[in-house]
C-alpha cells in the first residue's frame, strides 16, 4: 500500500509562498509568453494587451491555490471553460500553456514537489479546456 506523503503546508498557497510568490509566478509566465518564440500560439491567443489577463490569473491562482478568493469575490464562479470558449484552445495551445507555466514555476523557485503536484492539476484543467482539435 502506498502512503501519500503529507504536504509541508496546509494549502498550496502557503506552500508556494503567498501572494508575492503567486504574483511573481504570474508575471514571469506572461513575460515568458511575450519573450519565447516557442509560446507564439499561446501569446497570439491572448491578443495585444496582457494587463487584464495578468491581473485575472493572479486573482484566480490565489484562490485556486487555497488563498484569498480575489477572483470569485469580484466575478463569482470562475466558469473557466465558458470564459475561454471565445478562444481557440487545441493541443498546441494547451501544451504551450503548460510548458510556459512549468518554466515560470521553475524560474521563480517553486518547490519541485509542489511543481509536480501543480503540473498534474494544470494538465487536467488545461486538457479539459480544449475546445478545438489537435
Amino acid at each position: 500500500m502506498h502512503i501519500q506523503e503529507k504536504p509541508p503546508y496546509d494549502t498550496h498557497f502557503a506552500w508556494i509562498g503567498g501572494e508575492a510568490k503567486v504574483k511573481a509566478l504570474v508575471e514571469r509566465f506572461y513575460d515568458l509568453m511575450d519573450l519565447e518564440p516557442g509560446y507564439a500560439a499561446l501569446r497570439a491567443a491572448h491578443g495585444s494587451e496582457l494587463t487584464k489577463a495578468r491581473q485575472h490569473l493572479f486573482w484566480f491562482l490565489c484562490g485556486w491555490l487555497g488563498g484569498p478568493q480575489h477572483y470569485t469575490e469580484r466575478f463569482g464562479h470562475p466558469k473557466l471553460r465558458l470564459r475561454h470558449m471565445p478562444f481557440v484552445i487545441g493541443v498546441v495551445e494547451r501544451d504551450q500553456w503548460l510548458a510556459c507555466m512549468g518554466q515560470a514555476m521553475a524560474e521563480t523557485g517553486v518547490d519541485e514537489k509542489l511543481r509536480t503536484r501543480l503540473g498534474e492539476s494544470f494538465f487536467q484543467t488545461a486538457d479539459w479546456m480544449r475546445n478545438a482539435p489537435a
